[in-house]
């Protein structure tokens, strides 16, 4: 058993992948509402040096954007893959890139804590430095003790004997607390940026949607089309076999200038009915003079019995109608109304407008369908209606009974005509 690859790259398609542009999109967008969200934050914590602290902010959201589209291109290789293994990639893809981002943020906001004590110092009119070892110390006003307070006397209000001593209110910074800050910053980039994966994640399945609907109906599309081959070449074999008996008996009788003109007759008929795409829609003009050959073909065999009427009116002659679509019509009015009789039989063929669909009727005056032949008529009529519904789907008009006089056969299907001539008409 051979199997049949059904993967893009083996219908030698691309991949379904989402275009840079719209990732690139969707980063912006992302970034750019941390940058708006923290700078809010700032101003309303009143953090102050906005403007310091703004183009910092701006260059970390640049370096985070520019980091988002490397776990993009990481991304990208599990594009194909199962949903277990794309969330799986972005959980640990994820992480060392946030951690870059907060290693860059760190670096880019290290001078500012310094600035900060600095505001803060300024603001409260109070002492803030560090010592040698990094500690944060603060300097506090006390009362000297004087001479007088050791031996106990009342403090002198008018003296003002002050001194200042240091507080610690912050440790020097340690390796792991570098380590901390780092991760409770990384921490935050982690999440922004597993929420931008899901956001791809859901872009790409809406791509990989797409191309599969679009696939779908390539696949509906080239069946349709196996199927309308199949039915049309479900014709020729059988009007050959007819038209080959027919010659036969010219042959046989003694009839070689009939038989000859019957060859040529084929000959074009068959030059004409090939020369269309099995699939592809013909001018109603085209039609009708096919069938014209094939009713001068069955001419020669009864050439007393089968008077022909063609209407076509000249504003519906390109109209689009499938190839051979009349065929088996006509087929079945000679078969069943020319040949079972001895009296001259009148087969018609005509095509108007109702409410912009084209009408198309192939009639006789002949007995009708005689008992025990239904199959074989059946046949025929089934492989137009196919054809028809195979083409336009259910918008379609199919009748096919007696008539008083004979029988008929209705064919009722949406109007098409070249664009040329729509506007034209419209003109």
């Amino acid at each position: 058993m051979t199997l049949i690859p059904t993967s893009d790259a083996a219908l030698g398609e691309p991949a379904p992948t989402v275009s840079f542009r719209t990732v690139l999109f969707s980063m912006v967008v992302l970034w750019a509402t941390y940058f708006a969200l923290t700078t809010l934050r700032a101003v309303v914590m009143d953090f102050g040096l906005q403007f310091e602290l703004g183009w910092r902010r701006l260059l970390v959201t640049g370096v985070g954007l520019m980091l988002t589209i490397v776990l993009w291109l990481l991304l990208r290789l599990f594009d194909n893959k199962a949903l277990w293994l794309k969330i799986s990639a972005a959980i640990l893809l994820a992480f060392p890139v946030a951690l870059a981002i907060g290693q860059v943020n760190q670096w880019v906001f290290k001078d500012m804590e310094l600035a900060q004590e600095k505001l803060y110092a300024k603001k409260y009119n109070i002492n803030l430095r560090r010592d040698e070892s990094g500690n944060l110390l603060v300097d506090v006003p006390v009362r000297r003790v004087t001479p007088a307070d050791q031996a106990g006397a009342a403090p002198d209000p008018t003296e003002e004997v002050v001194d200042t001593q240091a507080v610690m209110i912050a440790p020097a910074e340690t390796y792991m607390d570098f380590w901390r800050k780092l991760l409770d910053v990384a921490l935050g980039r982690y999440f922004l940026l597993l929420a931008w994966a899901s956001t791809y994640f859901a872009l790409l399945a809406g791509v990989q949607a797409r191309a599969a609907q679009r696939r779908e109906e390539q696949f509906r599309s080239a069946a349709k089309a196996a199927e309308l081959r199949s039915l049309r070449y479900q014709v020729n074999p059988h009007f050959l076999f007819n038209t080959l008996n027919s010659l036969s008996a010219l042959v046989m009788t003694g009839k070689a200038d009939r038989a000859e003109r019957m060859i040529q007759t084929i000959s074009r008929f068959y030059r004409h009915s090939l020369a269309n795409e099995p699939t592809s829609d013909v001018a109603l003009r085209d039609e009708f003079d096919l069938q014209k050959l094939y009713l001068a073909i069955e001419a020669v065999r009864f050439p007393t019995r089968l008077v022909t009427v063609f209407d076509l009116p000249a504003d519906l002659e390109e109209a689009r109608v499938p190839g051979m679509i009349l065929q088996p019509l006509v087929e079945n009015s000679v078969k069943y109304a020319v040949s079972p009789v001895s009296r001259p039989v009148t087969i018609t063929l005509a095509a108007r407008e109702e409410f912009d669909r084209l009408v198309i009727t192939v009639g006789d005056d002949g007995p009708g369908v005689p008992q025990g032949t239904t199959h074989g008529f059946g046949i025929g009529l089934a492989n137009v209606r196919d054809r028809l519904e195979a083409r336009f789907g259910p918008d379609i008009g199919f009748s096919s009974a007696p008539v008083p006089g004979g029988y008929c056969t209705e064919i009722r299907i949406p109007l098409s005509r070249p664009l040329n001539q729509q506007s034209n008409r419209h003109a």
